[in-house]
C-alpha cells in the first residue's frame, strides 16, 4: 500500500467538505506527535462537533493507540454525539504508513440531526414498532472531558455508584478504563485513584490483575 502524505489527506478533506456541505466534518488526527493532547492536526466544519486545530484526542484515538495494528479495521457508518445532543454518523479510517503503522485517523462526522427529526415524525406511520439503537459516543472537546467521559462509561458498565461498588467492580472498572486506553492521558491514574477512592498502588495492582487473568 502506497503511503497517504497529510497534505494529501488534507486535499482529501477539503474535497469531501466541499461535496457534501457545512454539516460534514473532517479531522484528522496526527498520531506521531509527541503531544497527543493536541493530536488535531486538521479540521473542516468543526463547528458540528465545536472543536478545532491543535484540539485532543477522541475515543477511537486512545483505542488506537492500546491495540494491535494489525487487528484495526476501518469503523464506518457508526453514530456518534456532541455535548450539545446533536447525533452525528461518522465514519473512521486508519491511515498507515510505509510500515504498516497507524499515522493518521481520518473521520468523517454528518450532522443527521435534523434527518432523524424527520424521520421520527415519519415512523408512526410506516411501522408498528422502533427497534432500540446502540447509545451514540459522546464526542469530547479535550483530554479531560475525555477522561471524565470514560470514567462515566466505566460507572455505567459496573451499574452501581462508586460508594456501593465492591473491589471486584472497581477491578471490573478499571479494566474498562485500560482497555479504552484512559491511562495514556497525562495525570489519569491520580483522577481515577481518587474518583473510585484508592490509592495509586491499588490502582495500579487492580491493572496488574486484569493483565495476569488474560
Amino acid at each position: 500500500m502506497q503511503y497517504c502524505s497529510l497534505e494529501t489527506l488534507i486535499q482529501l478533506a477539503h474535497g469531501l467538505a466541499a461535496q457534501f456541505g457545512q454539516n460534514c466534518e473532517i479531522v484528522i488526527h496526527d498520531l506521531g506527535k509527541e503531544d497527543l493532547e493536541h493530536c488535531i492536526v486538521h479540521i473542516e466544519n468543526g463547528q458540528v462537533s465545536n472543536r478545532s486545530l491543535g484540539g485532543g484526542p477522541s475515543h477511537v484515538v486512545l483505542e488506537t493507540l492500546q491495540k494491535n495494528p494489525d487487528d484495526l479495521k476501518d469503523h464506518l457508518g457508526y453514530l456518534t454525539r456532541t455535548d450539545d445532543g446533536r447525533i452525528l454518523k461518522s465514519s473512521t479510517m486508519y491511515i498507515r504508513d510505509e510500515h504498516n503503522q497507524i499515522r493518521y485517523i481520518l473521520s468523517i462526522n454528518y450532522d443527521i440531526t435534523g434527518l432523524l427529526a424527520v424521520e421520527n415524525a415519519i415512523r408512526p406511520l410506516t411501522e408498528a414498532d422502533s427497534p432500540a439503537n446502540k447509545e451514540p459516543e459522546k464526542i469530547t472537546h479535550n483530554v479531560n472531558d475525555l477522561l471524565d467521559d470514560l470514567i462515566e462509561q466505566s460507572v455505567a458498565l459496573v451499574g452501581k455508584p462508586v460508594a456501593l461498588m465492591t473491589k471486584d467492580d472497581k477491578v471490573t472498572a478499571i479494566e474498562f478504563l485500560n482497555n479504552a486506553g484512559a491511562f495514556l492521558i497525562t495525570k489519569s491514574g491520580d483522577k481515577v485513584s481518587k474518583y473510585f477512592g484508592i490509592s495509586k498502588y491499588t490502582l495500579y495492582s487492580y491493572i496488574d490483575v486484569n493483565k495476569d487473568q488474560k
